[in-house]
């Protein structure tokens, strides 16, 4: 459930953090990085959903031994893989 709560706290981050750069004037550097992850997530819908199913399939775990890091690491490797293709073809 912990996990669950960070990918929900992550997702959260993130959509601000892209509202935040699309607020920013025109004349301030934006990280094109953040725009990129959101434009990766599509691709890696096996990954998420196999992270969500860990979650789910440990949520009554009181002792805390499981987890889901493995899957989780695994969905933000895939999207650091699809966003390091694109990103330096946005930076100067």
């Amino acid at each position: 459930m912990r996990e669950r709560r960070g990918l929900q706290v992550n997702l959260l981050n993130q959509s601000l953090r892209l509202q935040y750069l699309f607020a920013m004037s025109d004349e301030e550097v934006v990280d094109p990085k953040a725009t990129l992850e959101v434009q990766c997530k599509p691709k890696c819908v096996r990954q998420i959903k196999e992270y969500q199913a860990c979650t789910k399939r440990i949520e009554g775990d009181e002792s805390g031994h499981k987890h889901c890091t493995g899957q989780y690491f695994d969905y933000w490797q895939c999207i650091d893989k699809c966003v390091a293709a694109k990103l330096f073809d946005h930076l100067k």
